[in-house]
């Protein structure tokens, strides 16, 4: 005959790092993930759960449809928020997409304002970059 039998190779032994080894780059993208996306996400979240919780009556807000307001009543879970003179909404405090800006206090009378101070260096931007 000109056709030899096939003989079944023998086959290897069964390593145990292997499977760890072709298991080790999903572990690595998961990582990756994690600290790339999952993580920074909810650091964000829970930032903005806590400025929706530490909204105060005078604060000025845009909402996530991209209205400018001032709160004038909080309550649980919504907001009496003025777009313009004797033009009042009531909106939901999910739907607050950042805080524009606290009310200031008034100054007192005692404290003054003080020019800022010029250094021999020259003003403008680079005499403030190399400032001594």
């Amino acid at each position: 005959m000109l056709i030899s039998p096939a003989y079944a190779q023998a086959a290897a032994p069964a390593g145990g790092g292997d499977f760890f080894v072709s298991l080790l780059p999903l572990i690595l993208i998961f990582v990756v993930f994690y600290f790339l996306l999952i993580r920074p996400q909810q650091k964000r979240a829970k930032d903005h759960r806590a400025m929706i919780d530490n909204l105060k009556r005078g604060d000025q807000i845009v909402t996530s449809g991209g209205i400018f307001g001032k709160i004038t009543k909080v309550e649980d879970t919504f907001l009496m928020v003025e777009i313009a003179k004797d033009v009042q909404v009531k909106i939901a405090k999910g739907t607050v997409s950042e805080l524009a800006s606290k009310p200031q206090p008034a100054a007192n009378a005692n404290t003054q304002a003080q020019p800022a101070s010029t250094s021999s260096t020259g003003g403008g931007f680079l005499g403030k970059l190399f400032k001594k």
